[in-house]
């Protein structure tokens, strides 16, 4: 017996499963470490993060739990998972870009660090404005990053939304 080929609606299920299954668990197990470290160096607002992102990954491991299931409110939650994770990742570089103290990052100079910045003919406050503009780039590299993959994830779920219900409800494309 021959199967008939997959539907691109059909595909666009299994896409969104594959994706939906490989990135909230990824998500989930990759704050829950983060999540450890964090609460280990005592920082809290570090912690709090993580288990916002613990739990938005949760999230989106549900919805696609409710898709196999063939209940099309899964959608819902894989577009919201990726909304909280990026607005908790955005608000976490806000307050990081908001908070940079050049002291405290020179206090955590090493007396090896300094005598190494000292044989090159550099002090303290010569290399302040490298360590600001390092700071500044990793959260604004990070922040960007989040946007474009969360914010593009958010959409490919958002734009898989009818074709999947489509596959589910046994409604075909019109």
């Amino acid at each position: 017996m021959i199967t008939p080929a997959p539907t691109p609606q059909e595909k666009a299920l299994k896409r969104v499963l594959t994706i939906s299954r490989l990135n909230g668990w990824s998500v989930a197990v990759v704050a829950a470490l983060g999540t450890l470290v964090t609460l280990l160096l005592g920082d809290l607002t570090g912690t709090l993060v993580g288990l916002v992102a613990i739990a938005s990954g949760v999230m989106e491991i549900r919805g696609h739990g409710k898709l196999q299931r063939k209940d099309v409110s899964g959608m819902t939650l894989l577009v919201r998972s990726q909304l909280l994770l990026l607005g908790v990742l955005l608000a976490y570089c806000a307050i990081r870009l908001g908070s940079f103290d050049g002291e405290t990052a020179m206090a955590n100079l090493t007396p090896d660090m300094e005598a190494i910045l000292k044989e090159a003919g550099l002090g303290r406050g010569d290399i302040l404005p490298l360590v600001s503009l390092a700071y500044y780039a990793t959260y604004g590299a990070v922040a960007a990053t989040c946007l474009i993959y969360q914010g593009g994830l958010a959409l490919y779920y958002s734009r898989k939304r009818e074709p999947v219900t489509q596959v589910l409800t046994g409604n075909p494309a019109t």
